[in-house]
């Protein structure tokens, strides 16, 4: 892989030591389906808005800075963090350095969001579960898995956080490290399926089976609070939310093959949306009436 070689996949298999960039860049010759777009492809996302992110990727934001430096300090890979040593960030000279570290592929952080990625590195080594899954020399860190799938021929891949290595065990338990507002249990519920953690579980577990790395794959979820005492919660979809992602995955990659086949990529309806008014507002009027 050099600067005037970009790289490519031309087979399926498990990379490892790609790039950031080259993954997100989708490296898959004719395209490929992530996790994350087959989400976005499916209410209340469309196809439209997939197509229109895919085609046009988002710059960095700062709000994503402190989950990405986390994961470098928990997985020990990743972008360089480094820390500005300024009270003010709106400067000509500290926006200049910004833009130089992030176009480098780093991560700018203040004094104080390296102290609170270092602790928060420190309170996961100190959860008994976290700890274990994590264990250095356990797994290979930012795997990138690419396959096709057997009922659609769709090219598929993921970026694990952590590929454990395959022992004889009758489960391989693959961690995903994610930072949240709140690890509370009945937090996590919202959680998983308003950003869809499900569907990411069931995408990463459908990969490992096809590229024959393990039968029994279970994706866990390594959340982390982002404010002190930074808590620490691993949390497992239960069978119905699996049984569930699975069949929105496979909703995903059928729509996202016939969007590919018939080059249309529609938005949220073709038909006249009949549209009620909130529950709230119905409840409301009838007491009113009454």
């Amino acid at each position: 892989m050099t600067d005037t070689q970009p790289f490519v996949v031309e087979r399926p298999g498990v990379y490892l030591g790609v790039p950031d960039d080259a993954y997100h860049a989708d490296p898959v010759p004719g395209g490929s389906l992530s996790s994350t777009g087959a989400r976005e492809l499916l209410p209340p996302s469309c196809p439209a808005r997939f197509r229109h992110r895919r085609d046009n990727p988002q710059p960095p934001k700062k709000a994503f800075d402190l989950g990405h430096a986390a994961h470098h300090r928990v997985l020990g890979t990743g972008p360089k963090l480094e820390v500005i040593e300024r009270d003010r960030w709106d400067t000509n000279e500290v926006k200049a350095r910004v833009k130089a570290i992030r176009e480098a592929g780093g991560v700018p952080l203040k004094r104080a969001e390296m102290d609170s990625v270092e602790a928060m590195a420190k309170e996961l080594r100190n959860h008994p579960k976290a700890a274990q899954l994590l264990q250095p020399g356990t797994g290979e860190p930012e795997a990138s898995l690419f396959w096709v799938d057997l009922e659609t021929r769709v090219k598929c891949r993921a970026r694990i956080d952590w590929l454990t290595h395959a022992t004889g065990a009758p489960r391989l338990i693959i961690p995903d490290y994610k930072t949240c507002r709140s690890a509370a249990p009945d937090a996590l519920q919202k959680a998983i399926a308003e950003h869809g953690w499900h569907q990411q579980a069931d995408w990463y577990e459908a990969g490992i089976r096809a590229l024959g790395l393990h039968a029994e794959p279970v994706v866990v979820f390594i959340c982390q609070e982002k404010e002190p005492p930074y808590l620490v919660t691993v949390a497992e979809p239960d069978p119905t939310a699996r049984r569930i992602a699975a069949h929105l995955n496979r909703e995903a990659r059928h729509l996202y093959r016939s969007c590919v086949e018939s080059g249309r990529w529609p938005g949220y309806t073709d038909d006249v949306a009949l549209i009620s008014l909130p529950g709230w507002v119905e409840n409301r009027y009838a007491q009113e009436a009454l």
